[in-house]
């Protein structure tokens, strides 16, 4: 079976793009949309920062005209260079369940990649950060995704498989609902750390929402840039100034303050937890637009909200082991109860296979893992 490959550029084909899912999803409940303009930002060479340090190209595949796939190919070569052998992208992916439509996607994909001078290329991942749209979901299709993360029909994973497609890493989702009480044990010990002096925990200060995302993006680049886990440096990627505040200009309508928490130790800034809102919840009232006259919903929305994602977190590493993580955890889950009595569940999202210290605090915290999503790579 033949296929005919076409590289996204028009707006008839950006619209193809968006509407295949909602024909792969339809017997799959489960799903929601994502943002359109979300994921148009990411493809947008004027909004991703990522386009200045690599390059991304999206297509269509059809058979006799109709569209039945979708993907994007990507690289960006300092962070590439980092994995061993060094990777290219492919992400976005969506498709009909066909062997043949999956593997002539892997063999364009690879064929792209060689004539960059890649080897190898993993996915599914996104032209940006890892902590939204990234990984294949391999374990539990029976609850909606949270936001920034994928739903995918059980196929996919066979199907990537038969490419000749191996694990590269997993990823896991931690699951804690809001009526279950805080364990004792956490109890007493935040209440001892939060009474030391020289410990100051706080929410963010929306009236001075930037000079405190500064402080988030401080802790986050020394934390994750200095891991208890070896292995996981290879990981991080700074973070930027422009994507803080891009983060911030995103999520400030939805962000609930509480959720948002930074720690201080003698007025230094230490440790930090990023909470939002599951989005996908008003994504899927819409079908995955954001008109004029949807603006009320998304207002009113974190007073409605049922379901919360851990979005980012971090500890400076001189002030690891004080049990800030624990604090900021804790605290997060309390005053948010307290700020919003809607939420039923919070999801702990994108927490790595290696990253066992994170694991244990959450599972500390009463959450159980529920959902693995799975990053996959090709050789050639």
């Amino acid at each position: 079976m033949s296929f005919d490959f076409e590289r996204v550029c028009s707006d008839k084909q950006v619209e193809a793009f968006h509407n295949l899912p909602f024909r792969i999803y339809e017997d799959y409940p489960q799903w929601g949309p994502p943002f359109r303009f979300e994921i148009e930002n990411i493809f947008d060479r004027d909004t991703n920062a990522f386009f200045a340090k690599g390059e991304c190209e999206r297509f269509l595949v059809k058979n006799n005209g109709t569209v039945v796939g979708r993907f994007a190919v990507m690289n960006t070569p300092k962070r590439d260079e980092v994995l061993d052998p060094p990777m290219g992208g492919l992400g976005f992916i969506e498709m009909e369940n066909d062997p043949d439509l999956a593997q002539a996607i892997i063999d364009f994909a690879t064929e792209w990649h060689q004539k960059r001078g890649y080897n190898a290329m993993q996915g599914p991942i996104n032209f940006g950060e890892n902590d939204t749209y990234w990984g294949l979901l391999v374990e539990n299709y029976d609850e909606p995704p949270i936001y920034g993360m994928y739903y995918h029909p059980p196929y996919y994973k066979e199907l990537l498989e038969q490419t000749g497609a191996e694990k590269f890493d997993d990823h896991w989702s931690y699951k804690r609902n809001f009526d279950k009480p805080i364990p004792e044990r956490m109890r007493r010990i935040t209440d001892r750390i939060e009474s030391r002096d020289d410990v100051e925990l706080r929410p963010i200060d929306m009236k001075n929402i930037y000079r405190d995302a500064e402080y988030i993006r401080e802790i986050y680049n020394d934390a994750w840039r200095e891991q208890d886990i070896d292995e996981r440096e290879e990981e991080f990627t700074e973070l930027t100034q422009d994507t803080i505040e891009d983060m911030i200009d995103k999520l400030k309508p939805v962000l609930i303050p509480e959720s948002v928490l930074i720690a201080f130790v003698d007025g230094d800034p230490a440790s930090f937890i990023v909470c939002v809102p599951d989005l996908n919840e008003i994504s899927r009232e819409t079908g995955g637009r954001l008109r004029w006259w949807h603006y009320p919903k998304l207002f009113w929305f974190k007073r409605r909200a049922k379901h919360l994602r851990t979005l980012v977190y971090g500890t400076r590493p001189e002030y690891r082991k004080m049990g800030l993580e624990a604090l900021t955890f804790t605290r997060g889950i309390q005053y948010t109860k307290e700020a919003a009595p809607s939420l039923e569940y919070l999801e702990g999202a994108w927490v790595s296979e290696k990253n066992w210290l994170m694991q244990r605090s959450l599972e500390a915290l009463g959450c159980h893992h529920h959902k693995t999503h799975r990053t996959y790579k090709w050789e050639f």
